[in-house]
C-alpha cells in the first residue's frame, strides 16, 4: 500500500520517536536531551514533551520529563495483541524452571532485537530486561540467530548500519568478522555468545521456526560466566532449547 503525503501525520511520528527516547538508561530527560538524541529542534521537542505531559503519558518537574504508568498501556496493548508472546510464555516459564536460568524470546527490528517474552530466574545483566527491552542485534546470541536467517546481503546491510563500537574487549567489531560468525551459526543452527554484550555474561540461542521452516523469532538462555564453563552452553543447555524449538514449531 502506497500512502500519499497527506495521509501521514508528521507530528504523531515525532511524538512516537520522543516516547522511544525513554529507556532504562534514560528515564529522565530534558528538552535538550530529547532534541539532541533525535536531532530535532528544541521547539519541536518541547511541544512533543509538553503534549505527552498534557495527555498524561509523561511527568514534568520543571526541567526533567519522565514517563508515567499510563505509557505502559501502549506497550501492553501491543503485546497483548501479538499472538507470539502468548504462545511462547508458558514454554519459557517451564524451560526456566527446568534449567534454572532466565530465558527470553525476541524478534528483529532494524539493527536491534526486541524482547517479546521473558521468564527471569535471576538477574545476570547490569540492566533489567523485560518485554519491550532492546539490545543490538549484531553482538547478541539472539540477534545473530535472527541475522543468520536473512539473505546475506540483507544481514550485511543491517550490520553495516549498526553501531559496531565494541561493548567489551571480546566483541567482534568488523563486519566481515560478524558475517563469518553468521555463516557458522547458519551451519550449526545455534549461536553462543561469550561475553560480547557484557563481561561476565554468556548465552546460547536458537531460532524459533514456523511450520514452513521460516525463522520467526529467537529463543535464548543466559547465565553468569562464573557459574558454568563455556562448553556447558552447548552440552547442558542447548538440548533443552532445541526441545522447546521443536515443540513450538508445531504451534507457530
Amino acid at each position: 500500500m502506497t500512502n500519499k503525503p497527506t495521509d501521514i501525520i508528521g507530528s504523531l511520528i515525532k511524538g512516537l520517536h520522543v516516547l522511544e527516547c525513554f529507556d532504562a538508561h534514560h528515564s529522565r530527560l530534558t528538552i535538550t536531551d530529547v532534541a539532541t538524541r533525535l536531532d530535532m529542534d528544541r521547539a519541536s521537542a518541547r511541544r512533543c514533551l509538553l503534549t505527552l505531559a498534557h495527555a498524561g503519558y509523561a511527568d514534568h518537574d520543571g526541567k526533567f520529563f519522565s514517563l508515567t504508568p499510563r505509557a505502559l498501556r501502549l506497550g501492553l496493548g501491543a503485546q497483548s495483541a501479538m499472538p507470539l508472546p502468548q504462545i511462547v510464555q508458558p514454554w519459557l516459564d517451564q524451560l526456566t524452571e527446568q534449567i534454572g536460568q532466565s530465558c527470553s524470546v525476541s524478534i528483529l527490528n532494524g539493527t536491534e532485537i526486541i524482547y517479546v517474552a521473558r521468564a527471569a530466574q535471576k538477574r545476570v545483566m547490569s540492566i533489567g530486561l523485560m518485554p519491550g527491552s532492546t539490545l543490538p542485534a549484531h553482538c547478541t546470541s539472539m540477534g545473530r540467530v535472527l541475522l543468520a536467517a536473512l539473505p546475506e546481503a540483507d544481514a550485511r546491510a543491517i550490520i553495516e548500519a549498526s553501531d559496531l563500537s565494541p561493548r567489551t574487549p571480546r566483541s567482534l567489531s568488523e563486519p566481515d568478522e560478524i558475517m563469518a560468525k553468521l555463516a557458522e551459526i547458519r551451519e550449526v543452527g545455534f549461536s553462543i555468545n561469550d561475553q560480547e554484550i557484557e563481561l561476565g555474561l554468556r548465552s546460547v540461542a536458537v531460532p524459533l521456526l514456523d511450520t514452513k521452516g521460516r525463522t520467526v523469532a529467537a529463543l535464548n538462555t543466559g547465565m553468569a560466566a562464573s557459574v558454568e564453563p563455556l562448553d556447558a552452553l552447548s552440552q547442558k543447555y542447548l538440548p533443552a532449547l532445541l526441545t522447546v524449538q521443536s515443540a513450538l514449531r508445531r504451534m507457530l
